[in-house]
């Protein structure tokens, strides 16, 4: 998918994220590089090496949040970066994959450090044509 399907939205003193998509994988995928694209331009990420994600969570808000929170473990755990993302739910339970590479403060110069996905603005929805859009605040 070439084309941008997220963004960021101010909120007081975090960032919002919100990714859009005709199915919930890619309204998944996409809040996940709205998420990256908070600490770096995700052009200087190279999908070099994968990473296997799982998760799950009652319902499709808390999954979300699942989610973007063992994405940000795995950042911070392997001090990597990612650009690219599988998604595949299973009933409540989300298998991922993440291609990346690890942080190089030079080429990445990240920005900013993003510390949880949180309850805030949480909303996982289809629209009336059949569209999805996954999105929360994140604490920076």
């Amino acid at each position: 998918m070439s084309e941008r399907h997220w963004e960021h939205y101010s909120h007081t003193a975090d960032m919002g994220i919100r990714g859009f998509g005709a199915t919930k994988e890619q309204a998944f995928a996409q809040a996940a590089l709205a998420l990256t694209a908070i600490i770096t331009d995700l052009q200087t990420i190279e999908p070099k090496e994968q990473v296997e994600i799982s998760c799950q969570g009652d319902d499709d808000e808390l999954l979300f949040l699942s989610w973007l929170n063992a994405l940000l473990y795995e950042m911070v755990t392997r001090n990597m970066l990612f650009s690219k993302f599988e998604i595949n739910f299973i009933g409540n339970h989300l298998q991922a994959k993440a291609w990346g590479e690890p942080v190089d403060i030079k080429k990445h110069d990240p920005a900013v450090e993003v510390k949880a996905a949180t309850y805030t603005d949480l909303k996982v929805e289809q629209d009336e044509k059949g569209n999805w859009v996954a999105q929360c605040v994140v604490d920076v």
